[in-house]
């Protein structure tokens, strides 16, 4: 056995066979927990909660720049467009935003509210939306004390909404309903006024899906205001899929205003998709990357072990012949990959731990877990590697003894 077992092959050669096998399955194992933070930290982006429903919902965006209406011509339209939209087939309700979700903030200010006195190196700038009636009911917003807008706010603009975490900071737990807060530079000439809180809402991201701030003080303003328009962005729910509405939605807009185009037409969960284009386009690289370099790794290994079942026949057919069972030969050969595969592991891990400190340097306030990454990758590369071993070890047990002891 000791001769048959060592023709073709030494030591040194088997040892570094091996070793080159390790090498490539400890590279394999920092590729997949590499793929397994960025597809963790896409998941944890697609699943975040904004503050808002973002399925069945509809932004239709027109362009009336080139248009002659004036504001108040606008505004009317604007107004009898929602209520058309409201009737037609498969809409639930419809509002007007500007802007909508993760497009930033509309405007901005700074906010002084009533009885309270402010550092002023704790001041901070407001953003500010544009929204129209059933805003909230529309976007699944809730509001949690007071009213909403409503039409007749148009005469008398000066009223305000404002979400939680505005006023859980500036009120703490005073009743907020019926103060006044006035911003400065709301229109960024210099604009000072004074507004009444009539509402407030829960906490909805507007700004950045990646901010690690969930306490985001935020202010609504009427859309309608003195006889004109000031956003310009249809947000429609809809009770079917939000692209089976669009012909019927372009037609209403049309026969209110066949001189305006449709400027943009995005369903909100796309519009969202399309704000982590990077991270989904990292996401599967990594991943495609990592499952290659497994892939890899698992027919290095199995040619490995075929090769290594092949030098061994003779020395397979002896042990068999003297009372060697399948499974013994099976585990002879698993237990040689499994040996490889763990020297790969143990390799691996400090370039695991290295890259997830690049990682996290690369996704701010991405929590990552200290093992998670680790343990996903190295059950995929044992996964891959067992499948790999299983064939040769399959085929060495099926051997025939009276075959394999004539074998050269």
């Amino acid at each position: 056995m000791r001769q048959t077992g060592s023709v073709g092959e030494t030591p040194i050669r088997r040892f570094f066979g091996k070793s080159l096998i390790a090498a490539q399955l400890a590279v394999s194992l920092l590729l997949f927990s590499a793929g397994a933070v960025f597809v963790a930290n896409l998941v944890s982006l697609e699943r975040k909660y904004l503050g808002f429903r973002r399925d069945h919902v509809l932004l239709v965006t027109l362009d009336p720049s080139a248009s002659n209406y004036n504001g108040e011509r606008l505004s009317r339209a604007y107004q009898e467009i929602m209520d058309r939209l409201d009737r037609t087939p498969g809409v639930r309700s419809a509002s007007l935003s500007g802007p909508t979700p993760l497009q930033g903030a509309g405007a901005s200010g700074l906010a002084t509210p009533e009885g309270y006195e402010e550092r002023p190196e704790d001041r901070r700038f407001t953003p500010i939306t544009y929204v129209a009636p059933h805003y909230f009911e529309t976007l699944g917003i809730p509001l949690l004390a007071g009213r909403g807008f409503t039409f007749a706010d148009e005469a008398q603009p000066n009223v305000a909404i404002i979400n939680q975490a505005f006023a859980r900071y500036y009120f703490a737990g005073r009743y907020s309903i019926g103060k006044h807060v006035t911003l400065e530079h709301v229109t960024g000439a210099g604009e000072i006024r004074r507004y009444e809180i009539v509402g407030v809402s829960g906490d909805a991201n507007y700004m950045e899906i990646r901010d690690p701030e969930t306490e985001i003080r935020a202010i609504y303003l009427p859309a309608f205001r003195s006889g004109r328009v000031v956003a310009g962005t249809f947000v429609i729910r809809t009770n079917i899929d939000p692209e089976g509405t669009v012909g019927d939605v372009k037609r209403t807009i049309r026969g209110v205003l066949p001189d305006i185009s449709v400027a943009r037409i995005i369903t909100l969960t796309d519009q969202i998709d399309a704000s982590i284009v990077p991270e989904r386009l990292v996401a599967t690289l990594s991943g495609f990357f990592g499952a290659l370099g497994a892939l890899l790794a698992g027919i290095g290994l199995y040619g490995l072990l075929a090769y290594t079942v092949a030098r061994r026949t003779n020395e397979i057919g002896i042990r068999m012949a003297m009372g060697a069972t399948a499974r013994d030969v099976t585990w002879l050969v698993l237990r040689d990959a499994l040996a490889t595969v763990t020297a790969g592991l143990i390799l691996g891990l400090p370039m695991v731990i290295f890259g997830r400190s690049i990682a996290s340097s690369m996704i701010p306030g991405f929590l990552i877990p200290s093992a998670a990454p680790f343990a996903i990758a190295a059950l995929g590369i044992v996964t891959v590697a067992f499948l790999a071993a299983y064939v040769p070890a399959r085929r060495a047990a099926r051997i025939d003894p009276l075959e394999a002891v004539r074998h050269e």
